[in-house]
C-alpha cells in the first residue's frame, strides 16, 4: 500500500526573464519543474537530475545555478534568466545564439540552453581568454555530441557580434 503524503502550497515570488510571478509551490518542487510545469519555459532542460551535465542552468541574480537542485522556495524574489529571455521580443538572437549557429556550437541542442546562459555572464570578455579559462568557465556543462571545439569558437565570437550589432 501506497501512502501520499500532502503538502500544502506555499506561495513563491520571482521574476522570470524579466515577467513577476506569484505561484503556489509545493515544498518539494524543483525550480526546474516549477519553470517547465508551471511557466512552460521547457528551453530549460533537465537532463541528469544531479546538477552534474548542466542541462537546467539558469542565471539566478546574474549567477549560473542548476535548476533542478534548486528547490523553487529557494529562488523567492530572485531574478531567473532562462534561455528563452535571450533573444529580443522581434526575435533577433542574442549574439551568443548567433554565434552557435554561426560556428556550429550545437549538433542535438539538448545541451545548449545550459551552455548560453553560463556563458551568458562572461561572453563579452571571452574573446580574450585562454582556452584553459574558457574550458575552465563551461566546465560545469556536459555536451555528449560537438567535442566542444564549435562551443568555445562560438563563446568567443559573441563579443565580436554584438560589437557588429553596436557599430550597425
Amino acid at each position: 500500500m501506497s501512502v501520499r503524503v500532502r503538502s500544502e502550497l506555499q506561495r513563491v515570488t520571482l521574476t522570470v526573464n524579466g515577467a513577476a510571478h506569484e505561484l503556489e509551490v509545493e515544498p518539494r518542487w524543483l525550480l526546474s519543474d516549477v519553470l517547465r510545469h508551471q511557466l512552460g519555459l521547457t528551453g530549460t532542460h533537465v537532463g541528469c537530475e544531479h546538477g552534474v551535465c548542466g542541462c537546467c542552468t539558469v542565471l539566478a541574480d546574474g549567477r549560473p545555478a542548476r535548476s533542478c537542485l534548486m528547490f523553487a522556495l529557494q529562488a523567492e524574489g530572485l531574478e531567473i534568466q532562462t534561455v528563452e529571455g535571450l533573444a529580443s521580443a522581434d526575435g533577433t538572437l542574442h549574439p551568443l545564439q548567433e554565434a552557435f549557429r554561426r560556428h556550429h556550437g550545437l549538433q542535438c541542442g539538448f545541451c545548449t540552453p545550459g551552455f548560453l546562459i553560463a556563458a551568458l555572464p562572461f561572453y563579452r570578455t571571452a574573446e580574450g581568454m585562454s582556452d584553459q579559462e574558457l574550458r575552465e568557465a563551461l566546465a560545469g556543462q556536459l555536451c555528449r555530441c560537438t567535442g566542444y571545439a564549435g562551443i568555445l569558437q562560438a563563446v568567443r565570437a559573441a563579443s565580436r557580434i554584438e560589437g557588429e550589432r553596436s557599430q550597425a
